[in-house]
């Protein structure tokens, strides 16, 4: 087996696996954060609450229309240009990369999904609504079956959103973060082995993404196997 380790010590494979937990720790967290914060910004936009909406709103442009490296400087620089934030409960939280980086992924992502999410209400025919209504279901029971049928309808579109996100982890490492492109860009600085130390690195996002890839297309083959009957 001494063949193996060599292998394994020539591709630097046990330092950047350990990147990768951290690579996959990062998308989780802001992936599960922005998914509930956007669920919360679509449903203000669907209700049209005058201000909450109009917050919601600029919050989608800024994040939509500002690049992911802007906003991970912004959310770890910013907040310590301001005293008041330092000296707050807050500042235990902002001062921390891990925390900034998971705050600047789920803000962003937010913003997208948001927009994918309402996308996919105003999508759900008419009728739907109206067959609930002529069923007799009350408000509760109604809002389950669209947000069933929007949630189907935004599966493939969200699957790219989730790749994005796994990709835009690779950022995290310009605010001192050690994930997988952390330690791809340490392993280079020490050996300069610049071709091998990247392209196992860029091997190791190739996999997570076919496997989320497949994932997500097995996931919509069962949720839309009767869309054509619906």
């Amino acid at each position: 087996m001494e063949w193996l380790q060599a292998v394994i010590d020539g591709l630097y494979l046990d330092t950047l696996t350990v990147g990768v937990l951290t690579t996959l720790k990062l998308a989780l967290l802001s992936l599960l954060t922005g998914a509930a914060m956007a669920a919360v910004f679509t449903l203000i936009l669907e209700l049209k609450v005058f201000l909450l909406e109009w917050l919601v709103r600029g919050f989608i442009l800024f994040f939509t229309g500002t690049p992911l490296l802007v906003q991970f400087f912004l959310i770890y620089s910013g907040p310590g240009q301001f005293d008041w934030l330092r000296e707050s409960w807050l500042w235990e939280y902002l001062s921390q990369p891990f925390f900034c980086a998971v705050l600047a992924l789920a803000m962003n992502t937010a913003a997208y999904s948001a927009l994918l999410f309402k996308g996919a209400l105003e999508a759900v025919p008419s009728s739907d609504w109206l067959a609930c209504k002529a069923l007799g279901m009350n408000t509760r029971q109604t809002l389950s079956v669209v947000v069933s049928r929007a949630l189907r309808q935004v599966l493939p579109a969200y699957s790219n959103e989730v790749i994005m996100v796994l990709k835009g982890t690779s950022l995290a490492s310009t605010i001192t973060i050690m994930d997988l492109m952390g330690y791809a860009q340490r392993i280079n600085a020490q050996t300069y082995d610049t071709l091998t130390v990247f392209t196992v690195a860029g091997a190791y996002y190739l996999v997570i993404t076919a496997l989320l890839t497949l994932g997500f297309r097995l996931l919509e083959r069962r949720a839309l196997r009767f869309q054509s009957v619906s």
